[in-house]
């Protein structure tokens, strides 16, 4: 027999909205996008919300914002709402990747290629 309560299946607007405490980003805009990475400072605390937990456990070593979305199975935008949680209360960092390096100019290039020729 069912037990009686709300039976949330888990991609549910409900459960989201709860998870969330209703709210659809950040208080603050932070910058976070896809490819910020987010590192635990620790481990989780006593006492926090499971999917807190989660990121902070996920987060030992650096994973960004989509591989913790990908990995819990929520949608980027409740995970960005997690992340800053986190990061208000000082259990992880973000930072953001690596920038690609900027190509040399192709005229400079060709220059040293000519004067190695010449050597």
């Amino acid at each position: 027999m069912r037990e009686p309560g709300p039976t949330w299946e888990d991609g549910s607007p409900e459960r989201l909205y709860v998870i969330t405490g209703g709210r659809s980003g950040p208080l603050v805009p932070s910058g976070l996008d896809l490819v910020t990475l987010i590192v635990a400072k620790s481990g989780p605390r006593p006492g926090m919300q499971p999917e807190h937990a989660a990121i902070v456990r996920l987060c030992q070593a650096p994973l960004s914002v989509a591989e913790i979305s990908a990995y819990l199975g929520l949608p980027v935008s409740v995970v960005t709402v997690l992340i800053e949680d986190l990061l208000t209360s000082g259990q992880v960092l973000s930072r953001a990747p690596v920038a690609r390096a900027q190509l040399p100019d192709l005229a400079l290039i060709e220059a040293v290629i000519d004067g190695l020729r010449k050597l």
